[in-house]
């Protein structure tokens, strides 16, 4: 295990303003302000490529160009349009231009380094045609695989490998008929073992683990209170829930807590009836911005209001805390006050699904209760058994230190980075302990191109713009990882100054100033 003396990691956290004395230490987060110069090129970028988007378009309609892209057929030209809303028109003529740097098949095992299938397009990124070669050896700083157990060898892959000759792949059944094997049952006592809970279930899609249980917990009459950034998941499982949603400013203590004065002051509209309940949804690790939950301040508000508090620890759980237990673990927090946990199994465990953990009580209501639970097919056997093994790992239950120092090795690699980064001059998003790292790009045409010149050097990134980010703040977003080594950092970080030079986008004015609070 490597370590970076400079850097002194601390897994509780603390404080902003509002919320003196729920914290340990201070809790900083960065989003520096757009530089106005960047904003309004930005804003002339889009306005370019809009103005030749209706262009193309135009020579679409008479035929001299080709659109590849879903289009109404001409007998219904006179019907309400199907596909012409404006995400199909970026879709159509911003999207597409650099579609290549998306949807990249990789070869391998999706670790610290990756193989990926090179691709060539002939017509612009509209189809794109396989070459037969390999490009080897890419370092991976993409993946949500932070604790490295995204990978083929080791104790989980041969625990993995044994239950798929005992159970087979698949189970061919719900849970509730012919698919709950032994496995389940040990994985949900872990599962809650871990989390602090009294019981927890499983189920095979995190996405649906949000969006198919909030409706079976929140409905007419009910009010829900959603962080403004919150997980298109959760917005789904919201809206189907038939709930009044009202959204607050992400991360937003005083816009949290003027909703709840005013629900519980002026109840339902028109009838002015107390809600039947109040859900409060928000996120471990806002995965778009870096951020962590001012958890301490939530719960606080949660109490004092009778509100109920949702929380989403998908890219929290396994990736922060002393035991990687997660956001609640993070700031030293009893699991008893959030009344619903959930989280994803495809991240910290290198693995797929979700679960939800909380009361007992809970627990029975949703096993008769949601749609996923009830009609979803039962979780593959070696999925189950990943997850039991690398849980076990992080709890040093398999004999062995070696889930604690990853989860050690990822809160220095994290500070590393982010540290590095900050000095280089990039705006970089979010808290100084969240392994999400996104660093702003804004223009559009940047979006792409910072993605071609990392691969070109043979650095794997994500990038990414509207519809999932605000349309003038495209990002990259780094992943780290305790798979990673300090040399494959290194090698990352001259990678993205170099490609940051080319491109111009350190546009950083304060490149020290949150590390010198630190130190201060």
């Amino acid at each position: 295990m490597y370590c970076y003396p400079e850097d002194k990691v601390q897994h509780t956290a603390c404080n902003g303003s509002s919320g003196l004395g729920l914290y340990s230490r201070p809790f900083i987060e960065s989003f520096e302000e757009t530089p106005m110069l960047v904003a309004v090129l930005t804003y002339m970028g889009y306005g370019i490529l809009t103005i030749f988007g209706y262009l193309r378009d135009f020579l679409r309609d008479w035929k001299i160009e080709r659109c590849h892209i879903a289009r109404e057929r001409e007998e219904q030209r006179d019907f309400v349009p199907l596909y012409q809303d404006f995400e199909n028109f970026y879709t159509r003529n911003l999207y597409m231009r650099i579609r290549d740097s998306w949807n990249r098949p990789i070869c391998s095992v999706p670790g610290a380094k990756m193989d990926l299938v090179e691709r060539v397009s002939p017509d612009y990124n509209w189809t794109f045609d396989y070459t037969g070669k390999v490009v080897e050896g890419v370092i991976n700083m993409g993946s949500y695989n932070y604790l490295g157990f995204a990978e083929n060898t080791g104790y989980c892959a041969d625990a993995s490998a044994e239950v798929t000759m005992k159970y087979g792949v698949g189970v061919a059944s719900t849970r509730q008929e012919m698919g709950n094997l032994d496995r389940h049952e040990e994985m949900e006592e872990l599962v809650a073992k871990f989390l602090g809970v009294e019981s927890a279930m499983a189920f095979g899609m995190g996405f649906a683990t949000n969006s198919m249980n909030i409706p079976a917990l929140t409905g007419k009459g009910c009010l829900i209170l959603s962080d403004e950034l919150n997980h298109a998941s959760l917005v789904l499982g919201a809206r189907l829930s038939g709930s009044t949603i009202r959204v607050f400013k992400h991360n937003n203590m005083q816009s949290l807590e003027k909703m709840l004065r005013d629900a519980i002051v002026h109840g339902q509209p028109r009838t002015h009836r107390p809600w039947k309940k109040i859900l409060i949804l928000v996120e471990g690790i806002y995965s778009m911005e870096g951020s962590i939950v001012r958890l301490p301040e939530v719960i606080a508000l949660k109490k004092r209001y009778r509100a109920y508090l949702y929380l989403d620890e998908a890219h929290s759980i396994g990736a922060l805390g002393p035991g990687g237990r997660g956001v609640v673990d993070y700031f030293g927090l009893d699991p008893r006050d959030v009344d619903v946990m959930m989280g994803t199994f495809t991240k910290s465990f290198g693995a797929a699904g979700g679960y939800i953990g909380g009361r007992k009580e809970l627990m029975e209501y949703l096993r008769s209760h949601s749609h996923s639970a009830v009609y979803a097919a039962s979780m593959s056997p070696p999925v189950v058994e990943q997850i039991i093994a690398s849980m076990k790992c992080i709890m040093g239950e398999d004999g062995t230190t070696l889930g604690r120092d990853r989860v050690q090795q990822l809160a220095e690699n994290t500070l590393y980075f982010r540290r590095k980064l900050t000095e280089m001059g990039f705006i970089i998003y979010g808290n100084n302990d969240s392994p999400v790292v996104p660093m702003m790009l804004y223009m559009p045409a940047k979006i792409g191109a910072f993605g071609r010149e990392m691969l070109k050097r043979n650095i794997g990134v994500v990038v990414v713009g509207f519809p999932a980010t605000p349309i003038i703040e495209s990002r990259a977003r780094f992943c780290i990882s305790a798979a990673h080594t300090k040399d494959m950092l290194d090698t990352a970080l001259s990678v993205i100054s170099e490609v940051g030079d080319l491109l111009q986008v350190k546009y950083s004015r304060q490149k020290r100033l949150i590390y010198d609070q630190i130190q201060d």
